[in-house]
């Protein structure tokens, strides 16, 4: 078969499966819509996890590519069941605002940020919301945030060191409150507490943050002191000297927090040190469940439609069967007449791609448009879902298709 005569089977077999459709709209529609919500699932999860990946990138990189994390806690997934053999960390005293301030001292750090978070009802005139998030930070917290503050200002070391009642409110909750004007200056109560609206600000969406929901940002000890979050699950953001590499800075906080625990040579370390390689990494991890959970859900759509495939497929051999003698009888051989059935399969479940990535880029230009993520379909999202919806149409229409091509001419040209 020349690729002449093979580029003629192909266009006319995309005629003739665009009649197919037309004829038994459906049968057709059915087969289509089973691949587009396949590949619907997979091109609008794709665009929302891109889109939260760059936030977590961006939100981890705005702290400095050499700014690394201590801990109480492993920043990875492990097998704790609860007892000390499976998580000993649990046993590790909380880190303290005394070993951060030792950890500042170390001649190659320059910022080190303490960081609790709690959540607190929140009521302002007649509106109230329960449980919104509150991050409690010191002072230096803009260096290592990815957060913009896009209105007012931060609060000062004086205001974190007083415990002073001020509040930063992030964009959803000043649009939940605030939607007659500015906020700055406003009074809001936290868990009953009277705060001063300082500031606005616009964080960075990611997987462990959702940036459409309702946060607030307090000084550390306003929120120890005022909203009852304890120092057990404190954590550090360590940023180094611009001169500094990562790896010295991180042996000057080892160092540092060992001396202060009076820790023996022998004895291991009762925290962690992260970098963002391993924050990345852990972050990867958790998307990969989601990519399995969201590639189960597009093989149902799939299988779905291979099924319609196979249904409208042998049908049509059926209505054909006289026709296929025909074009037997006048010469055309088992192949020609196996790659036109297969072209009309593949051309159903390509339609079906089409209309399933249409609306996956709809909704992903939706996600941009209405919250923080820049949601959007990586190119490898496209060509993955043609090849699976071509590949979906070669399998599924193999066999009414093979059937196409066994039939004997004779017995075709004496079908009823």
């Amino acid at each position: 078969m020349t690729l002449g005569s093979r580029l003629h089977a192909l266009v006319e077999g995309v005629a003739i499966a665009l009649d197919a459709i037309r004829a038994n709209k459906v049968r057709a529609g059915l087969t289509i819509l089973g691949i587009a919500v396949g590949v619907f699932v997979v091109t609008a999860m794709s665009a929302a996890v891109h889109g939260i990946t760059a936030g977590v990138e961006h939100s981890i990189a705005a702290a400095g590519p050499t700014t690394f994390f201590v801990t109480k806690w492993p920043i990875a997934i492990n097998n704790c069941n609860g007892s000390d053999q499976s998580c000993p960390w649990r046993r590790f005293p909380p880190l303290t605002l005394e070993e951060s301030r030792a950890i500042a001292q170390q001649p190659g750090i320059k910022t080190v940020v303490a960081h609790l978070n709690t959540s607190v009802p929140v009521k302002y005139q007649d509106q109230e919301l329960g449980g919104v998030g509150v991050d409690a930070y010191t002072a230096g917290w803009p260096e290592t945030d990815g957060s913009d503050i896009i209105m007012g200002r931060s609060f000062t070391e004086g205001e974190d060191a007083g415990g002073s009642q001020v509040v930063l409110v992030n964009e959803a909750l000043q649009q939940r409150f605030f939607r007659e004007g500015d906020a700055i200056g406003r009074e809001i109560f936290l868990d009953g507490n009277r705060f001063r609206v300082i500031g606005v600000y616009r964080p960075v969406g990611n997987l462990f943050n959702s940036a459409n929901k309702p946060g607030m940002i307090v000084p550390l000890q306003t929120a120890h002191r005022k909203l009852n979050a304890g120092w057990r699950w404190m954590d550090l953001t360590v940023r180094p000297r611009d001169a500094v590499p990562q790896a010295e800075a991180i042996d000057e906080t080892i160092s540092a927090l060992r001396g202060h625990r009076l820790l023996r040579p022998a004895e291991d370390n009762t925290f962690f040190v992260s970098t963002q390689e391993k924050v990345m990494e852990l972050y990867d991890k958790i998307v990969g469940m989601f990519f399995i959970v969201m590639i189960a859900l597009s093989a149902i759509g799939l299988m779905v439609g291979g099924v319609g495939v196979v249904a409208i497929m042998m049908i049509s051999v059926t209505e054909r069967t006289r026709e296929i003698g025909v074009r037997k009888a006048l010469g055309a051989s088992q192949g020609i007449i196996l790659w036109q059935f297969l072209v009309e399969a593949v051309t159903l479940t390509l339609i079906g791609a089409t209309i399933g990535l249409a609306i996956g880029a709809g909704l992903s230009a939706l996600i941009r448009q209405h919250t923080p993520i820049e949601a959007s379909i990586p190119p490898f999202a496209i060509i993955a879902a043609l090849a699976t919806s071509c590949i979906t149409g070669v399998l599924f229409g193999l066999f009414p298709a093979a059937r196409a091509a066994r039939l004997d001419p004779v017995e075709a040209l004496r079908y009823e």
